[in-house]
């Protein structure tokens, strides 16, 4: 019931974001656009209409927009190819010309209501010195219910399935949720001595121990129980939808709730993109317009994705505590021996705080110190670790160095 409502309620409000796209491309006011009091109230009355089109979230995957790439002293054209095609995820590649081989790197991307595309600049960013793929996850709501169920030991044989693609000698940088998938990974991969298993693994403010300084999301998964998830947020997928009857956590809610975390920003946000079309300036306006295209592009979650999600990782910590299984066999970090660790944490991290991927470092006891490296970036918040001026400038060169020590 919940998802029906929602798509009604989006389909009553097309009407008006329809209207509003039509009247904003109407042109001038009875063809006086050239007269300034005139042109002033124009673009006032276009800046509402567009504001008022844009009241929406899309639940199809933005492009990468990744088309060229600087490396050394010229441009080179990057293409995207499909290595390895999933029901719930892809192997996307990037691929570029380049006349030396670069090291590979597999982008671990987090499901947690966004797509990949969410760290498209961090892969622009790795694509100057690296062979980049990353995990391109699809939205569950498009996942028709014969393809089964998908949770979190099923991200984990997708992260070694695609790093088997991949071929030995890559590395993996995860970003938030999936550090833990990614460690789970490593570990049996480690224990197994499977060829494929990663020379480095960056893990970047992911949550693999939330009992260290915990978070306002790390309180709320921790003060309700599962059967309130169960029922509060769970919906299925309505027909008209290729997943349709399928079990979900929808993006929708997911995006709700994180915005309610940053509540006062997303108004001044909007409050500025208003302000910047009705004085035609159109760059400034873009910069706002770029990040909520993408941040109001939301994918769904399987249920058990999610629940186990909020059981295993957060309200139990599995890992951090020696608990977690993954297809019947108990998990040992200490297994590991090769994978050289990095871990990132942001000093002003309100998600994952602290701590909380630095732990990674305990469990990874059988590790040598030269193998070991940890990363505070201060002044950062959650998404400063991998995109903007922070990431670009002090963070990547302390990866790019991580990696390239470790060729």
């Amino acid at each position: 019931m919940l998802y029906d409502a929602y798509q009604f309620q989006d389909d009553m409000i097309a009407v008006f974001r329809n209207a509003a796209r039509l009247l904003t491309n109407a042109g001038p006011v009875n063809g006086y656009g050239s007269w300034p009091m005139v042109s002033d109230t124009r673009r006032a009355f276009d800046a509402s209409m567009e504001m008022v089109s844009r009241f929406s979230l899309t639940h199809a995957r933005p492009e990468f927009g990744i088309t060229s790439v600087r490396v050394g002293n010229r441009d080179v054209p990057v293409t995207e190819e499909v290595a390895l095609r999933l029901p719930f995820g892809n192997l996307l590649h990037f691929k570029k010309d380049v006349d030396t081989p670069q090291p590979k790197v597999l982008v671990i991307a987090p499901l947690s209501g966004h797509f990949a595309t969410l760290l498209a600049k961090t892969c622009a960013t790795l694509l100057r010195d690296h062979d980049v793929y990353i995990t391109d996850w699809v939205n569950a709501r498009d996942v028709p219910v014969s393809a089964g169920p998908f949770g979190v030991e099923d991200y984990c044989e997708y992260v070694i399935t695609f790093l088997e693609e991949i071929g030995p000698g890559a590395h993996i940088l995860a970003v938030c949720q999936p550090c833990v998938q990614a460690l789970v990974a490593v570990s049996v991969m480690s224990e197994d001595k499977h060829p494929a298993t990663p020379r480095t693994m960056t893990l970047m403010a992911g949550p693999i121990d939330t009992r260290e300084s915990p978070t306002a999301v790390n309180k709320l998964a921790m003060e309700k129980p599962l059967s309130w998830f169960k029922r509060m947020v769970i919906s299925r997928v309505p027909q008209r939808f290729n997943g349709a009857g399928r079990k979900v956590y929808p993006g929708f809610i997911q995006l709700t709730a994180f915005i309610a975390m940053n509540m006062e920003r997303h108004r001044s946000q909007h409050q500025k993109l208003y302000e910047h079309l009705a004085k035609g300036e159109v760059a400034e306006a873009k910069k706002i317009k770029d990040f909520y295209d993408e941040y109001f592009a939301v994918l769904d979650l399987t249920e058990e994705f999610y629940i186990e999600t909020i059981d295993r990782i957060f309200q139990r910590a599995d890992l951090a505590t020696g608990n977690f299984t993954y297809r019947g066999r108990k998990v040992d970090p200490a297994k590991i021996t090769r994978t050289a660790l990095l871990t990132v944490e942001g000093g002003r991290d309100d998600i994952c705080a602290l701590g909380q991927t630095a732990a990674a470092h305990e469990l990874c006891s059988s590790l040598r110190p030269h193998l070991k490296r940890h990363h505070l970036q201060a002044n950062v918040g959650h998404y400063g670790t991998f995109n903007g001026k922070r990431w670009e400038n002090e963070i990547y060169p302390v990866v790019r160095n991580f990696i390239l020590a470790m060729e």
